[in-house]
């Protein structure tokens, strides 16, 4: 059975974008985003809302750009081998490759996909992981803490969640970023 696991980039304060829906000060550098492509290459799918999709579609075409690094061309591969959910009521049609359209996120139907699945899920976004965590899903935090305070915005976990959490993994980086690596416990 796979892991639905929920990551994000999350300033200390616990907001992955500030109250004006920036998150310029998340940009990973070249270790971080090294790191990062190493974990998503179990992944088989991804899991989105429409806001989080339409930020990933740049990576699309991202390994075709002769100007990107090689780990961000790294990465748009390892994307784009990827299957992609997008729960969306608004969006018409998917303009990525290997995604489907979803009107509804159904937590049963995602709890047959990881039962079937021999690739791990992740979950992509604050709205619809909060959906996630609320249905009981996600089976791991993967938590990179940015050191900066934005003092309000777009919270990484939904308010009123109680999770009881096992630390797996920890990572410090040299710009200051860390990494925790948390599983659900039952």
């Amino acid at each position: 059975m796979a892991k639905l696991i929920y990551s994000a980039i999350t300033s200390l304060d616990g907001y992955i974008a500030d109250e004006d829906g920036n998150f310029d000060w998340a940009a990973p550098d070249e270790e971080v985003h090294t790191f990062v492509n190493d974990l998503e290459r179990p992944v088989g799918t991804y899991l989105y809302g429409r806001r989080m999709y339409e930020v990933m579609v740049a990576w699309e075409m991202a390994h075709t750009f002769a100007d990107q690094r090689p780990v961000m061309q790294d990465f748009a591969k390892i994307w784009q081998a990827a299957d992609k959910v997008v729960y969306s009521r608004t969006l018409a049609a998917a303009s990525t490759t290997r995604t489907r359209i979803e009107r509804d996120f159904d937590p049963e139907a995602v709890r047959q996909l990881k039962a079937a699945a021999e690739r791990d899920f992740t979950v992509g976004g604050p709205t619809l992981g909060a959906h996630a965590i609320t249905a009981g899903l996600v089976d791991e935090y993967h938590l990179f803490v940015w050191p900066v305070v934005v003092g309000g915005g777009k919270h990484f976990l939904p308010n009123r969640a109680r999770l009881q959490l096992e630390l797996l993994d920890e990572r410090r980086f040299t710009n200051g970023m860390v990494y925790l690596r948390y599983r659900t416990q039952t």
